[in-house]
Order: structure tokens, then sequence, then C-alpha cells
């Protein structure tokens, strides 16, 4: 093996991070996060994704602009994967061996005001919701956590193989990776505009391109989005809103709310800042105004909206506006709203002005006479115009409207250390293969690129050991429905599975992997055997012998052949959790 990808793998933290690098669990890329851009740098080496390229759907994408790209990329995320969350996909661990890793180089204290699952609860909304009880851990021990492990482009992919998936799947933190390496790949965005955020519950993407776009599970928002009041809106506002920015991670590096030290180049950084806080700030103009009370719906009882109907002067409720919005294709602002009356029923106007109601079209008046003043000064010309008995709800209202059109993002203090790491030189005129050997040329400079080629899963150039240890330590799905057969039973059920793996070439999925999906090379069926056999007695001697086609698992007593399509060879022995691989 090139003597240039040997780590120091005597040392708990190195071997830790190489060998998370392949279960890329959300509190591992919170530990470590320097793995997280290289999953989206893993995506981006995949051939899986290259073939989007040539899906019809995608036909001339480079020619288009960047809306149309990210509307292009979003629909076709939204037709293949689905959300998925599920408690039973990766497994469950427990905060008791999760703290056994890491303590000796993480402050677990530390670690229960940033993560969800160590007792963060954010604001107010995630202390009403109750953490454990919405994400259905309040069945098991307080001390079960899941591992919900990080998918690959391959293992989303994989999903269609499981029992009622018919798409590919993959939790938050996969579909921005995917998301940030698809807007590269396919939308020609160069990756230094790209920026992914971790929040203790969530992950989303910020672009900047033209006003900024944020990724959101499988959604894209806009600016304009972002301040329209609907369902969507309210969903991708709420990390911003109630939780903490743990990391930011891009191209350069990253930076982390609790480590002192960063990667990320400054001026990268002090951009993204900037850029954020002018998406999540507005204006307040008659549309903004309009859009709030579609998202604070207590308010919209306040008012009502005179019209010249017909030479009549009519008056409806704002409420009885917003409801047949749901029906039409037009909506309560300015741009349409005429059309939107001509739908409205007549039985559903008043003659007469509706008592205790403030008049949208005075108040409408007063934003467009007061446009670029402060929101205090038009607050004051509101209480003027509507009198002192509406003042109190005017005020409380006033106090909700600065929340919605000012967002103060909790991201990481710039105060750090900053360490200079050399940046990968990718851009969007590489192809694939010229972008897998930049990766690789910069392996000795770059743990970026070495990290890369680690969740990449490519056999050929990385030590073993990291990925023999995250096998057997951390894949606990099979255990359930395996446990109580014999060896020779689970043997026998692991040759009948489909001779395929879900990775290409001599890249290898994990135990996990082969069982949720049902198929595997014969090198990863060995693995899941191995797993299997450790987990029901920890004092087994394995060995795997690996010639190519050939794969034989001895444990001293039984002999377990496989045959692989791979072309690797390597001989492998565990004995407890000392590995040695030749």
């Amino acid at each position: 093996m090139d003597s240039s990808f040997t780590k120091d793998f005597s040392d708990k933290k190195t071997l830790e991070k190489y060998s998370s690098a392949f279960t890329l669990s959300d509190m591992e890329i919170f530990i470590f996060p320097e793995l997280f851009y290289p999953l989206v740098l893993a995506d981006i080496m995949s051939p899986e994704l290259w073939k989007w390229r040539d899906d019809r759907w995608f036909t001339d994408i480079e020619k288009k602009g960047f809306t149309v790209k990210a509307n292009r990329i979003k629909q076709y995320i939204i037709q293949n994967y689905v959300f998925n969350l599920d408690l039973s996909t990766w497994g469950l661990t427990s905060k008791s061996a999760e703290i056994g890793r890491f303590s000796d180089f993480f402050d677990m204290d530390m670690l229960k005001q940033s993560n969800a699952l160590f007792g963060y609860e954010g604001d107010k909304y995630y202390f009403d919701i109750d953490i454990r009880k919405h994400f259905g851990l309040d069945k098991y021990d307080s001390d079960i956590i899941p591992y919900w492990k990080t998918e690959t482009i391959e293992a989303m992919g994989a999903f269609r193989y499981k029992e009622n998936f018919k798409t590919g799947g993959g939790e938050c933190v996969s579909l921005s990776a995917l998301y940030a390496a698809a807007m590269f790949v396919v939308g020609r965005v160069p990756l230094e505009k790209i920026f992914l955020i971790a929040t203790p519950l969530h992950s989303q993407n910020f672009i900047i391109e033209k006003d900024g776009l944020i990724t959101n599970n499988r959604r894209i928002v806009t600016k304009n989005m972002w301040y329209n009041g609907t369902s969507l809106s309210e969903k991708a506002r709420r990390a911003m809103e109630n939780e903490k920015v743990t990391i930011v991670s891009h191209i350069s590096g990253f930076i982390h709310t609790l480590y002192q030290e960063a990667t990320i180049d400054p001026q990268a950084y002090d951009f993204f800042s900037d850029k954020l806080k002018e998406f999540l700030s507005t204006e307040l103009t008659s549309l903004i105004f309009i859009n709030f009370l579609r998202f604070k719906s207590k308010y919209k009882t306040l008012f009502q909206y005179r019209c010249d109907c017909s030479s009549t002067i009519k008056y409806i409720s704002l409420e009885k506006m917003f409801e047949y919005e749901h029906t039409s294709k037009f909506n309560v602002s300015s741009e349409t709203r005429g059309s939107l009356i001509k739908e409205i029923e007549g039985d559903d106007f008043h003659l007469s002005p509706i008592q205790w109601k403030i008049m949208l079209n005075d108040i409408e008046t007063i934003l467009n006479e007061h446009s670029g003043k402060s929101l205090k000064e038009i607050e004051i010309e509101f209480i003027k115009k509507t009198g002192t008995e509406f003042e109190e709800v005017i005020q409380e209202m006033f106090k909700e409207l600065n929340n919605f059109i000012f967002i103060d993002p909790k991201i990481p203090d710039p105060e750090k250390i900053y360490s200079v790491t050399e940046k990968l030189k990718i851009t969007t005129e590489n192809n694939r293969e010229e972008i897998i050997n930049l990766i690789t040329d910069q392996k000795d400079t770059s743990e970026t690129a070495q990290l890369a080629l680690y969740v990449y899963r490519d056999m050929d150039k990385i030590d073993w050991r990291p990925f023999v240890k995250a096998s057997v330590e951390r894949n606990p799905v099979s255990f359930g429905e395996l446990n109580e057969k014999t060896n020779y039973e689970v043997y026998s059920i692991l040759k009948e599975l489909p001779k395929e793996s879900i990775y290409d070439g001599n890249r290898l999925a994990l135990p996990d992997e082969v069982w949720n999906f049902r198929r595997g090379d014969g090198i990863e069926k060995a693995f899941l055997l191995a797993d299997l056999l450790l987990h029901n007695d920890k004092s087994t001697t394995i060995s795997i012998e690996i010639d190519h086609s050939k794969v034989l698992l001895t444990t001293g007593q039984h002999e377990f052949h496989f045959t692989s399509q791979k072309k690797l060879r390597k001989s492998i022995q565990i004995k407890g959790k000392d590995y040695k691989i030749v």
C-alpha cells in the first residue's frame, strides 16, 4: 500500500476519526467536523452522480440560469429520494457507549450544550415538542440514542431495495451533501459558493448565488420564499430561528462553535456571514407585511380590506381573503389581489366597515409613504392611525414582525485560531476523472482530500484498519434478525443474497448496508458475518483472507467461503479490538 496513506492509528483520536469516515453518524460529524465536506467530495467522485448529467431531465442544463438549474435539481431530488429518519435503519447505540468513544478528547459537558441527543433542547420550540418523543425515542431507556448514519449517494440510491421504499432515501445531512454535490456537478456552481450549515437537529446548505439559496431537506428556499409566509418557509426558518449553528463547512475548511481552532478561510467565512445576514433580513414593505400576516395567523383577524367592487365600496375581513388563497392561483398581495377578489363570493363582503377591525388600505398607505424608515417609526405611525385601543396588540405584533424580517443567525464566533490548510483546487471545468486525480494528488497535503478517499471507500488507496473497526464495532442492524440463528444458517442466508455490491469497483459496503439492502459482494458478506460472530462472542478470533475472487473467513473452528467480484488482496486478523491487516 502507498505509504503516504499510513496514519498513526495507535492514536485513539486519529483512529476514531478515520473510522468515522465510514459510518458518518451525526454524532461523529459533530465531534469531527472535518468529515463534513469529504462526504460532499465523495458524492462528487461517485459515478452515480455523474449519471445525472445524462438524464433527459437535465438536457442543456448548463445553458440555463441559476434559478432554473436549482429548480431542476430540486425536482429531481424530490422525485428520486424521500426523507428518512427511521430509528431502525442504522440501529441504536447508547450515550454511555458514545461517551466511552470520545471522552478522552472531547468535553462531554460541552456536548450536552450543543447536541440534542445529549440534552440540548434549543429554544422553547424544542423544549415544547419533547425531543425524545419527537424522534420516537421515548419507548427506549433514556440512555439509548440512534446512530443516524449519514448516507453516501450509493446508500441513498440503494433504499429502493428496501421494503416499503420505491425510491432512494436519506436523512437531512445526506440530503445536504447530495444537494451540494449536485449543485456543483449538475448545476456547475463553484464549491467556493457552497456552504454546509449544521445545527443540533438539522443540516442545510447556503448557496451564494444571486440573493442566496437555502436547501432544506429535499426543498430549496430563495430569499423571496423565505419571507412568503407559507408552511414551507415556516419549516425552513425553524432551524435558523431556534438553533445555534454548530458547524459551517466549506471547501476551504470548517468552523465549529465549540472548537477554538478553525480551518475555514477567514475571508470565505466573512463572505458567508455577510451574505447569510443579508439573506435573513429584509425591508418592511406592503408585500412583506401581507406575508407576515399569512405567517402569523393570529394577527390577520385584526384587519379588513376596503375594495371598489363594481363601483360599490365593500369590505371584507382579511382572514376570509386568506381562506380563498387555498383554492386559488391568486393571493392577497397587491399584484394579484384584484383577481382574487373576483373569485370571492358576494355573501362574504360587507357593505359597511367591519367594527373593531383595522383598515388594511390605511396600513399599506403608511408602509408606502414611510418606505426606508425604521420599524419603530413605522410602529408609531401605525398606532397614530389605528388609535390607542389597538396600541398594545400593535406593539406585540411589531415585536414578532421584527423577528420575521430580521434573524440574527447564531453562527460560530469568528474569533478563532485559524490553521492554514491547502485548499483543493477543484473547478466546475473538471470532469470526474480529473477530480478524483486532483483529490488523490493532494492526499499528502490536505486532510480533506485524504478523508474524502476514506468516505469514498476507495480501498486501493486507504488503510483498511478504520474500515475494519467501523464494520465490526458500529454495524448492529443485522443482529435483531440473525441473532437467534446458527452460524451456518446465517452463512446460508448470506450466500443466497444477490452477489452485487452497491458500490462500483474496489469500493466496499459496510455490514449494515449489506443487510439493509439485502445484497453484497463476497468480501462485504464476510464482514457482515464477522460482525455478527464478534457480537455473539467478543473473544472470537477471526481471519479473513481475500485473494481476488476467493474470500475465506475462519474462526479457528469453522471456515466460510465467499466469492468476490472485487479485485482485492488482503489478509485480516481480528482479535477483540486488535486489527491486523497485511
